[in-house]
C-alpha cells in the first residue's frame, strides 16, 4: 500500500509515519533523506540548494523504484503539495492519501520557532490551495493516533 502523507511545513507529517510505520515499511522524506546524504552535524531542516537539489532527485528515484514494490512492502511518502498529475500517479496507484493539518495558527508557530521564514510562503501557499478546494485526499486530524 503507498500512503501519501501530505499537510503543511511543520505539521507532524513524519511524526504520523513514525507512529504507523514498520521497520520493514519505505519511507520516502525529503528531510531524511537530505539528512542521510549530507556530513555529521547538518541541519535537519533549512539545507541549501545543492543539498535540496541531490536529495529531491534521490528521492524521486526512490519514488520510482519503491511504488514497483508496492505488492511486497508498504511504502510511506511525505508529499506537501502534489501537483495534479501527482496526485493522478497516486490514484492509479490505489494510494491512500493523510492530510496531516493541525490548524494554521499552530503551523505558523512552529515555524516561527523551529524553521526559516520562507517556510511561511509554503505554508499560506498550502492552505490557500486547500481553501479553494485544490487540496486531494480527506482531511484527516493530525494527532487522532
Amino acid at each position: 500500500m503507498l500512503y501519501v502523507v501530505t499537510g503543511p511545513p511543520t505539521a507532524g507529517k513524519s511524526s504520523w509515519i513514525d507512529a504507523h510505520a514498520k521497520p520493514t515499511d519505505i519511507v520516502i522524506d525529503l528531510d531524511r533523506i537530505t539528512i542521510a546524504l549530507t556530513g555529521p552535524g547538518a541541519p535537519h531542516w533549512n539545507h541549501g540548494t545543492v543539498q535540496q537539489r541531490v536529495a529531491q532527485r534521490a528521492r524521486y528515484a526512490a519514488i520510482d523504484e519503491a511504488t514497483q514494490h508496492l505488492d511486497t512492502v508498504d511504502v510511506y511518502l511525505i508529499h506537501t503539495m502534489p501537483s495534479p498529475k501527482a496526485r493522478a500517479k497516486y490514484q492509479r496507484l490505489d494510494a491512500r492519501i493523510i492530510v496531516v493539518d493541525p490548524g494554521e495558527s499552530i503551523v505558523m508557530a512552529r515555524i516561527e520557532t523551529m524553521r526559516s521564514p520562507a517556510m511561511q510562503r509554503v505554508a499560506a501557499r498550502w492552505y490557500g490551495a486547500r481553501r479553494r478546494g485544490r487540496q486531494a485526499g480527506m482531511p484527516q486530524a493530525s494527532r487522532a493516533w
